[in-house]
């Protein structure tokens, strides 16, 4: 069975964790250090009232963070409250998934794209380029399934790199990184479909990534892979808080 958004929500919490994470009132807060609105924005378990946002809010404020609400579907109420406090959309993103057998039909050509694990300096610089940064990286450490990280190559040089965990037999692409001369080459496709061939090897079902709506290259590449378009999510932040 194809997963929905709910499961893919879940993945992302698996593969991309959290410092900390924790239940106050109807919100499942995160402390991210750095690693990024995915981790340290907070979700809602159910209804809540003007009250529960204001104590979430302020936990968060207290961690030093944003005050960032990640709106999934089945949040419109709380999207609209928080619409009418004046938190701005940040970021609206696309949820993709496919059968990994359908992707991993087609092996990168020789010398075009490895696993590694652990992610090699290269990587590191390619990633940093890219504005992932040590806060990410520790999101990459702390993923507790099977994972790990792709290093491209094309022209004869270092092209760019990603990093995978599995999580319910989901396998969830992150940090896809092509340095800005290695674009337009194909190399974030082969990126997928290695990934995909890594996926089946390790047990997982199903392979999905996540991608902001604004980024039209990217959105076009998973269309034309196949993959499902089966959910969204944006984020809500506080008009003080906007950098």
């Amino acid at each position: 069975m194809m997963p929905d958004a709910s499961r893919l929500y879940d993945v992302i919490d698996g593969t991309w964790p959290a410092a900390a994470q924790w239940q106050e009132g109807p919100f499942l807060l995160r402390r991210g250090e750095g690693g990024g609105q995915r981790v340290s924005a907070a979700t809602a378990l159910g209804a809540v009232t003007a009250q529960d946002i204001d104590a979430a809010a302020q936990a968060m404020q207290a961690m030093g963070q944003p005050r960032l609400f990640q709106i999934r579907m089945g949040d419109e109420a709380l999207d609209a409250v928080l619409a009418t406090r004046g938190y701005h959309i940040v970021d609206p993103v696309n949820l993709y998934v496919a059968p990994v057998a359908q992707i991993a039909t087609r092996r990168p050509p020789p010398v075009t794209a490895f696993c590694v694990w652990e992610p090699l300096a290269i990587q590191i610089d390619i990633w940093a380029k890219g504005g992932i940064g040590p806060g990410r990286l520790a999101v990459m450490q702390r993923a507790k399934g099977p994972k790990t990280s792709i290093l491209g190559r094309q022209n004869d040089h270092p092209g760019g790199t990603a990093f995978v965990a599995i999580h319910d037999h989901v396998a969830m692409v992150h940090a896809v990184e092509v340095l800005p001369h290695q674009r337009k080459q194909g190399m974030a496709g082969w990126f997928m479909r290695l990934a995909a061939f890594w996926a089946q090897a390790n047990g997982a079902s199903h392979i999905a990534v996540v991608c902001t709506q604004a980024n039209t290259g990217a959105n076009a590449l998973y269309a034309s892979l196949g993959m499902a378009l089966v959910g969204q999510y944006h984020y809500r932040k506080h008009p003080d808080d906007m950098e």
